[in-house]
């Protein structure tokens, strides 16, 4: 158990710092591409499009590892209110439902991402950039988000984990 637990700590850790670098990489793009527009007088051909897919894909591939370090914007009012055993059934249908949707996005974003790979779609600007691998962080990111999911509710069950971060004595 525990090693399946650290191998998806680690997966989520290392999608924490491939999002960041898409980030850093995206934030450099829009850089160049106003030194492009500004001081060379010369129209960007791609930059827009890799900039919008670079920052969609951080998106999801980061998601895992803000689950992870429970870095969401949550209310925890409910669970502040709550006796702990009532926080810890809280909990486990909150990441069952969450799991749930997770899981039909997963499936979902397969069928979109395979439909652009095998038709070979391609995004209508002179870039013509191949739309599957735009689509890929989608189906990649909710796999691992699945994953962290399934991590916390087998931390929650087998007491590794405390619901919602709270300690028994966390109460209003």
């Amino acid at each position: 158990m525990d090693i399946f637990l650290n191998g998806v700590r680690r997966l989520s850790q290392v999608s924490g710092v491939v999002s960041t670098l898409l980030i850093l990489i995206s934030a450099l793009v829009v850089c160049q591409m106003i030194f492009v527009r500004s001081v060379l007088g010369e129209s960007s051909i791609w930059q827009t499009e890799f900039v919008t897919f670079a920052l969609i894909a951080a998106t999801f591939i980061g998601a895992p590892y803000i689950l992870m370090t429970h870095g969401h914007v949550n209310v925890d009012l409910l669970p502040l209110v709550l006796p702990q055993r009532w926080r810890v059934i809280l909990a486990f249908f909150a990441s069952l439902v969450a799991l749930a949707f997770c899981l039909v996005l997963f499936v979902n974003s397969i069928d979109w991402w395979y439909e652009a790979w095998t038709t070979d779609k391609h995004t209508s600007s002179i870039w013509r950039a191949r739309l599957w691998i735009a689509y890929l962080p989608v189906p990649v990111g909710m796999a691992l988000l699945c994953l962290q999911y399934i991590a916390d509710i087998l931390a929650l069950a087998t007491g590794r984990a405390m619901p919602f971060g709270l300690k028994p004595e966390d109460r209003l």
